[in-house]
């Protein structure tokens, strides 16, 4: 506003604080990174026994950085686009042993577990029998740690050495960090734990491992005491539910008890994230949970645990996938006060070869038995387990945050404004709010309309006013070096009047003009432009881009609720199409060649 007082022409100032520059403005997270929270490299005594004998920490590192590297086929690896963060989460149950026996590092050979275990290898010149006791060990919930708190923190100071080295703030982050294997019975309660902090800080405390308990509750409480003891930060990441014979989303404690407030409010503290798919598959949902959902049936493992001791059963699955979980947490928020499952969701690979790959025309597999070659589809995943063509090439981790450090990225994961990718770089925006309208979606600045009258994902709504629904921004662009979009959902879960939980699936976008049935709701299929040859797709079908401003038809401002979106591609060639072109395989129906990539954004909750 000008005014002329005197002679003088006076411009009136922005407010107090204000800058002309609008980036010095922003309050939200502006920048994208993309990247894997768990990747284990040679220093895994798993990993290392099926034949990842030569890739470091180090190695993994400089792969992601974008580096080429030989794997352990001997063929040369490097990613089209280097990722902006890693941790390398090897297995904190001793961690980085098995390079060292091999190498005969004196100061393991002079404790009473190295000489054992040397005399193992040299008897039966395999590592491979090595194994057998490391998961022996790993299962038994009586067993002792056998290595001393020198030699396990002299190997614990070489792996957090390798992610300082590696981290260069502003360009790529290499976070410090490890995996907590808890297998009881052979059922799958594995977490991935995250530091905020740098090597010195973290280096403090050692591991916590599956020796020191397999309990998830002794877990949080080691992480709490490391961050009294240190003022650090740090947070456990739970993955394959889908293999825990419904351990994984309970509603009883290990010890049998029903979950109280107390450790409601410690899982939430210490677990906001699930990582809800990777290679050893995707835990979404399922078929069984979710029969109305014609996208429900990707990428599913449907056999049983990790040990293969007990097998699978119905009653199993709505402990064991993230939709179901998330309902169950409304459920338990009704009756404690806290919701133990309000958790973000993220992807990763959990790569066994130190190669954080996710592009199905990129895909190195798990172990070195499903590294490319003529046969890694029949082979069985580490020599006994599953069929290798049932690996998923799935998955990576979008952060939305200010800035390329290990401080801004974990605080991003800590407040969930993160999503799942099952590869493709999908940029996808949720905001959720009770004044946005439709004209918002056309806004040029979507994300600070977003940010400024609502949350983003991972948010809360509460409160809702007399006669409001809540909606929501959805913006999604497709990777620019991949496939179309062919919808955009909203997944919806809800408690109702009667404490039952329900869901729904809204296509809240479609492309190429398609509309719904109304008799049926379902909308038609994209055009498959996936060639005959198998191995390419055209983008003849789809969109760049969906946008959508959605509200809740069936809002109920008493009903605790959670919305979180779902974008699906067009149909692309899966891995193992790639692989019959290249190596000249014949077709096995057993075998699927197609796939739908999508990317799952963390919930927003309405909360009354």
């Amino acid at each position: 506003m000008k005014k002329i007082i005197a002679g003088l022409l006076l411009v009136a100032m922005p407010a107090l604080g204000q800058e002309y520059s609008p980036a010095l403005n922003t309050a939200g997270a502006d920048n994208l990174y993309w990247g894997d929270l768990h990747v284990h490299s040679n220093y895994s005594p798993d990993a290392f026994a099926f034949g990842n004998s030569k890739l470091s920490p180090d190695a993994a590192l400089r792969f992601a950085r974008g580096d080429q590297v030989t794997a352990n086929n001997g063929m040369p690896v490097q990613l089209r686009r280097p990722l902006d963060f890693l941790l390398v989460a090897d297995h904190a149950e001793f961690i980085g042993v098995f390079p060292k026996l091999v190498d005969n590092d004196p100061d393991l050979l002079a404790t009473e577990l190295g000489a054992e275990w040397r005399s193992l290898f040299d008897k039966t010149g395999n590592i491979g029998a090595v194994i057998g006791e490391w998961l022996k060990r790993i299962q038994d919930p009586n067993y002792e740690q056998e290595l001393s708190e020198d030699y396990r923190s002299q190997i614990w100071q070489e792996v957090a050495a390798a992610a300082e080295r590696n981290n260069q703030p502003g360009v790529f982050t290499a976070f410090v960090g490890y995996e907590w294997t808890a297998m009881v019975a052979g059922n799958n309660l594995h977490r991935v734990v995250v530091y905020r902090d740098d090597a010195a800080t973290a280096t403090r405390k050692l591991p916590f491992s599956a020796l020191d308990s397999q309990n998830p509750e002794d877990l949080w409480a080691a992480l709490a005491h490391y961050e009294e003891l240190t003022q650090g930060r740090v947070m456990a990441i739970p993955h394959n539910g889908n293999v825990s014979n419904g351990l994984m989303f309970a509603e009883e404690t290990l010890a049998g008890k029903p979950f109280d407030r107390d450790y409601a409010t410690t899982r939430a503290r210490f677990e906001p994230l699930y990582e809800v798919t990777q290679v050893k598959g995707d835990s979404e949902t399922h078929p069984f949970l979710s029969p109305d959902d014609e996208f429900a049936d990707f990428e599913t493992w449907d056999d049983d645990n990790i040990g293969r001791t007990v097998a699978k059963q119905n009653s199993m699955l709505p402990h064991e996938y993230a939709r179901s979980a998330l309902k169950l947490g409304l459920e338990m928020h009704s009756k404690l006060g806290v919701n133990p499952y309000q958790f973000g969701l993220i992807g990763s690979t959990d790569a066994h070869t130190s190669l954080a790959t996710a592009d199905d025309n990129n895909f190195w597999g798990k172990f070195l038995d499903s590294e490319p070659g003529p046969e890694r589809a029949h082979n069985k995943m580490g020599g006994s387990l599953w069929f290798n063509w049932k690996l998923a090439a799935s998955g990576y981790v979008g952060v939305w945050a200010q800035e390329n450090t290990r401080a801004a990225l974990f605080d991003a994961l800590e407040r969930k404004e993160v999503y799942a990718t099952t590869g493709p770089r999908i940029a996808l925006r949720v905001f959720g709010g009770w004044d946005f309208n439709e004209e918002d979606i056309h806004n040029a600045d979507l994300a600070q309309r977003g940010y400024s009258d609502g949350v983003p994902m991972g948010g809360e709504l509460t409160s809702a006013a007399k006669g409001n629904t809540p909606g929501f921004l959805i913006q999604a662009l497709k990777d620019p070096d991949g496939a179309n979009l062919d919808r955009v959902q909203v997944v919806k879960g809800w408690l109702d009047k009667r404490g039952k939980t329900l869901e729904k699936v809204y296509d809240v976008a479609l492309s190429d003009g398609r509309k719904q049935n109304r008799r049926t709701g379902k909308a038609p299929p994209v055009e498959n432009t996936i060639t005959a040859a198998g191995n390419s797709y055209t983008n003849a079908s789809g969109a760049v881009s969906l946008a959508s401003f959605w509200q809740d038809p069936e809002f109920d401002p008493d009903q605790r609720a959670f919305y979180y979106v779902r974008v699906i591609e067009i149909p692309t060639p899966r891995w193992t199409a790639y692989d019959a072109s290249y190596f000249g395989q014949p077709d096995n129906e057993e075998i699927p060649m197609q796939t739908q990539e999508r990317v799952y954004s963390s919930p927003i909750w309405y909360n009354p």
